[in-house]
């Protein structure tokens, strides 16, 4: 049916006023010229009229749309929405509005429409219904930016509540709007019961005066920053459960008066930037500690040895002998001083050997038991021994230490508590450090003395620190601990609060093959023969040994330092039996000579000495295939001793 065959009777219903022809004509006009579609059906659904905007919608020619139905054109989703809607007005005969429906166009193209519908009656025949007749807007463009937009908020949603950042919403008047599940899980608190902005200070900052300053600090920067302006703050907020953590707060005014404040445990962060500052200075004090220690011991060397070849042409019965003991006594002590700075230092073991911890636990404990009988002894040991590798003596001093500082702790007696057990590094949770993964023993030693100040127990292993007072401690002994259970490839942290004694909980690799060393000893000087090259770039300490070496029975070619030490050794091999190298001198270091020496003769008997413990470079000497090594300061006796004993191998 043409559009041209439809009578403009048709399409005015029944119960409407007559119109003039000059109506009809304004009418048409009308359909013709609006950007909306219209349309007639019949009862069937069926086109029997339609104006060109309808057509430029559906992408169809006039007369492909009339004599079609529309469910032709409509897609199955939406269909049945629009047959329910039209079967609704035929009903009822009230027309409806915004009929969502979405079409395919001659194209191929999607178009979402909405359209308006209501009834056509027959003009001759009364309360007879011939058709439907409406408006159909194409609404694509804002149903597309309807969906882009919800989208947009489903992503917007997703972010929010996913967000590793906890994010609270709070309006002009400071309560919170809204809450996102980190928020809530980082700090415990349920939205109702921190609904408003005082009752989350009250809860999280419970400490009045420290709540004064989040408050002051807050309206400073309100008042100073504008809007969009991002607000960074750290403070330490309490939870739910009692705990501290300590928070970034990102805040940034809306222009609509809302905050929005953006929450990031850092508590975590500022523990390992906490621990790399104690790493880095325990580092640096301990290379300062070595250094001092190196050339304390060169200096000991010098009176040690000045005293002990005075000692060799005076009788016991000699006025300055007794003098001279003290003298040695004296730099015996210093050496144990310097002995501790290189412990610290991390300076290596003399004998590591498999031992049982939990004997040197026993042993020790008992001999520390004679000298403090206020101090009474607990434990709580694994059965089977607990195996480790390292230098027993350097363990004892670390018990002996921690004993000592337990004791001091408690001045009227107490309890010390001793536990031992292995580990995996998977059990570990919630330490300062992170220890490489593997089984370790656990060594606890627990006081029931004083404790620590917090302002104080970040300080502890510091060298040369202590609350003993002038005169009264060394500030060494918690040091000494720290580096050699570092030496050890260990790790040691403590706990403690005032008023409630301390725990020091130390790890230890648990039991492996380990390099066996053996300790310089001897009890008399023993005399021997053959020539002896020696190095060392300090005046006084070479000039010192030479006169050992010399009383000893050795002829002595020495050598100022490294570069001559392998000049004269490649020009007077032939003569020279044993070799003692200075580990440490600035031309050329000790292990650059061995490793020339040992080329031009790999049967040389070498022996290398040091200021330092033996430890990372000398270690590797040893183990490729150096002959002994003896720590400075040392006496006649000792080195008579490592050069027999060396010489006999």
């Amino acid at each position: 049916m043409s559009d041209k065959n439809l009578s403009i009777e048709k399409i005015i219903p029944c119960e409407e006023i007559d119109i003039s022809w000059s109506d009809k004509s304004k009418y048409e006009e009308i359909i013709r010229i609006i950007e909306d579609g219209y349309y007639e059906v019949d009862l069937s659904g069926t086109f029997i009229f339609v104006n060109d905007a309808l057509c430029n919608i559906f992408g169809y020619q006039k007369n492909r749309l009339l004599g079609a139905n529309l469910n032709d054109f409509a897609d199955q989703e939406y269909n049945l929405i629009g047959l329910n809607s039209f079967k609704e007005v035929y009903k009822t005969h009230i027309p409806k509005k915004e009929i969502a429906w979405k079409i395919h166009r001659g194209d191929g193209e999607i178009r979402y429409v909405e359209a308006a519908v209501s009834l056509i009656a027959d003009n001759y025949v009364k309360d007879r219904i011939i058709g439907y007749r409406g408006i159909l807007r194409d609404i694509t463009s804002r149903k597309l930016a309807e969906e882009e937009l919800r989208k947009s908020e489903e992503r917007f949603r997703f972010l929010i509540e996913k967000s590793p950042l906890g994010i609270g919403l709070m309006d002009k008047d400071n309560n919170y709007k809204y809450l996102n599940p980190k928020f809530i899980d980082m700090f415990g608190y349920r939205p109702e019961e921190i609904s408003t902005g005082k009752e989350w200070l009250r809860k999280a900052y419970p400490d009045k005066d420290y709540r004064k300053l989040v408050i002051a600090n807050w309206i400073y920067n309100m008042e100073n920053f504008g809007i969009g302006e991002a607000r960074i703050e750290t403070r330490d907020v309490y939870c739910m459960d009692g705990s501290k953590k300590i928070i970034k707060f990102t805040s940034v005014a809306m222009e609509t008066g809302d905050q929005i404040i953006f929450c990031e445990d850092i508590t975590e962060q500022k523990r390992l930037e906490t621990q790399l500052v104690q790493a880095q200075k325990v580092e640096s004090l301990g290379t300062l500690a070595g250094g001092i220690a190196h050339n304390f011991n060169n200096l000991l060397m010098g009176i040690q040895g000045n005293g002990s070849i005075m000692m060799l042409d005076l009788k016991e019965d000699h006025p300055h002998f007794v003098r001279l003991k003290n003298i040695e006594k004296l730099v015996q002590s210093g050496a144990k001083l310097t002995y501790q700075l290189l412990g610290y230092a991390r300076a290596g073991n003399y004998e590591i050997k498999p031992i049982s911890l939990n004997q040197i636990i026993k042993e020790t404990s008992d001999t520390f038991a004679m000298t403090r009988k206020e101090v009474r002894f607990n434990f709580d040991l694994n059965e089977d021994g607990c195996g480790i590798i390292a230098d027993q003596s350097q363990i004892e001093q670390v018990l002996l230490n921690l004993f000592v500082n337990a004791a001091d702790a408690m001045p009227t007696g107490g309890d010390i508590f001793i536990g031992t057990s292995y580990v995996n590094t998977s059990e570990l949770k919630d330490r300062l450090y992170n220890p490489k993964p593997g089984d370790y023993v656990l060594l606890s030693v627990r006081d029931t003395g004083i404790g620590i100040d917090k302002e104080i127990i970040n300080r502890i292993f510091d060298p040369f620190f202590t609350t003993k007072g002038l005169g009264r401690g060394t500030g060494l002994g918690l040091a000494s601990v720290y580096g050699i259970i570092k030496a050890h490839g260990g790790y040691i942290d403590v706990e403690s609060q005032k008023g409630h004694g301390s725990v020091f909980h130390i790890l230890l690799p648990k039991s492996k093959k380990g390099l066996t060393l053996s300790k310089n000893a001897a009890s008399e000087v023993i005399k021997g023969s053959g020539t002896v090259l020696i190095a060392d770039d300090e005046a006084m300490v070479l000039e010192i040994a030479v006169q050992y070496l010399e009383s000893l029975g050795y002829n002595v070619i020495p050598a100022k330092g490294g570069i001559e030490a392998a000049a004269t050794y490649e020009e007077k091999k032939d003569k020279i039996d044993l070799v003692i190298l200075d580990l440490i001198m600035p031309d050329m270091g000790g292990g650059e000579v061995y490793d020339i020496i040992k080329a031009v003769n790999p049967d040389l008997k070498v022996i290398l000495s040091s200021g330092y413990n033996l430890e990372g470079q000398a270690t590797e000497i040893m183990e490729r295939g150096c002959n002994g090594f003896i720590q400075k300061p040392f006496d006649i006796k000792t080195l008579s001793g490592e050069i027999k004993r060396v010489l006999n191998q």
